[in-house]
């Protein structure tokens, strides 16, 4: 008999119980039940659901009724319980019932990416203490496999930059403005009537969703720590369809991105993790990401580019991430062993957006008169900042100036748009966007 299968715990069940059974939930209930048989093999002991914490236990669901409970307090501390996992949302009392779970020996799986992008810290020191597991690979990009890779895969690779597209709702909002020509306004109400969008579609379309993500790709990938507080957003609100328009013709489109990447300013290695709407190159490969679908690409020193892509919510996705933890967790209890620690180690401080080298697209209605060009042009060069491109459209009182600079610290860049706002020439900046995924 081999090392490992000695150092089994005698195929003693892994207790499991859930909290929350809303669409994640729900599918979770469902696996753990449909493939029982197929669990006991992966896992090494049969994995046993002992309950479902639910606000309504009168309410007819798919589980037994024997085994819903109102009360997650006392579930997650009974002694037959070894794994529970996490699916309210939110930050209380999920913060409170998970460090309930892993100062009682429970090990934790969780999809919750606003209480991770804010308590990580803690939860992983209350884990580290009790010496059990926390897993949250589904708190970022539902189905895609993207935190375990960066965890383990990329262990010992040196991560520079991740971005990616990890809400699905905005990039459906966007995606459709960009196919039909159709207004932000009349794009998010299509995406209610289909279920992308929320009735309060807030946490989504200013960009708090991305920016939880953010930051917990951020923590892991720099092995630091940082928080949702910490990260730079904005949301998609205004764009318009004459954004996605002119996007085009500098062969772009339009894509809200969570970015994370390493910066060296004079020596001293810093940190940015932002969160907002930016031109991207139709040659980009998340240009192509459409619909619901998130995508992240992590650049690394030595494995280069890579690319993840799939299903970033959705019941059954982010059940799927959730279900990979379980086992993990449940194979770790099985033989005894533990997954990977917090890693904090470097410490680097998280850069303003001020001193972030960016690229901006800047569009404006300016005064149709012979010098208007080398006033705007000037105002440009007064803040250090070189323009890459410029295009004139329309004439007299529909004239529009369109310019793309090249890279420098957004603060130059923000501090030439208020400048252009002051200038007589300029009637309107009617649209300020970031440019990322090229190297001018």
């Amino acid at each position: 008999m081999s090392d490992s299968v000695d150092s089994r715990n005698d195929e003693r069940p892994i207790g499991v119980v859930v909290l929350g059974m809303g669409s994640v939930g729900t599918e979770v209930v469902r696996i753990l039940t449909e493939s029982a048989d197929d669990l006991r093999e992966r896992v090494g002991a049969p994995v046993v659901l002992r309950g479902v914490s639910v606000r309504d236990v009168s309410r007819p669901r798919a589980v037994d009724p024997a085994l819903l409970t109102d009360d997650p307090a006392e579930l997650v501390v009974r002694d037959d319980v070894d794994l529970v996992v996490e699916l309210i949302g939110g930050i209380e009392p999920p913060r409170q019932l998970i460090l309930s779970a892993l100062e009682s020996g429970k090990s934790v799986v969780t999809a919750n990416k606003a209480l991770m992008a804010v308590h990580a810290g803690e939860l992983s020191e209350a884990a580290a203490r009790n010496g059990v597991d926390l897993y949250f690979e589904a708190s970022v990009g539902g189905a895609i496999p993207v935190i375990r890779p960066l965890i383990q895969s990329l262990a010992g690779d040196s991560v520079n930059r991740v971005a990616g597209i990890v809400n699905g709702t905005t990039n459906f909002i966007l995606s459709a403005m960009a196919e039909t020509g159709a207004d932000y306004d009349e794009v998010l109400a299509e995406a209610g009537r289909l279920g992308y969008a929320e009735a309060d579609p807030s946490a989504d379309v200013e960009g708090y969703d991305a920016a939880a993500k953010a930051a917990i790709l951020a923590s892991i990938a720099f092995h630091s720590r940082v928080t949702a507080d910490d990260v730079y957003r904005e949301g998609i609100t205004a764009i318009t369809a004459a954004d996605l328009a002119a996007a085009a013709k500098f062969d772009c489109t339009v894509k809200l991105l969570a970015i994370c990447e390493r910066l060296n300013d004079g020596g001293a290695e810093k940190i940015s993790a932002r969160v907002y709407p930016a031109l991207i190159p139709l040659e980009h490969p998340l240009a192509t990401v459409n619909g619901a679908f998130n995508a992240v690409v992590v650049e690394s020193e030595n494995a280069g580019r890579l690319m993840f892509y799939g299903q970033g919510a959705g019941g059954a996705p982010t059940a799927s991430a959730v279900m990979g933890d379980l086992v993990m967790a449940a194979r770790n209890r099985v033989y005894r062993g533990r997954g990977p620690l917090e890693s904090t180690y470097a410490s680097l401080p998280v850069a303003s957006i001020d001193d972030v080298p960016t690229r901006y697209y800047v569009s404006m209605r300016v005064a149709d008169r012979p010098g208007v060009l080398a006033q705007v042009s000037g105002a440009f060069a007064e803040k250090g900042v070189s323009i890459s491109a410029m295009r004139q459209e329309g004439a007299g009182e529909d004239a529009r100036l369109i310019i793309v600079t090249h890279r420098a610290a957004d603060r130059a860049q923000s501090e030439t748009v208020a400048a252009l706002e002051e200038m007589d020439a300029v009637i309107k900046v009617s649209s300020v966007l970031r440019l990322e995924g090229t190297n001018e």
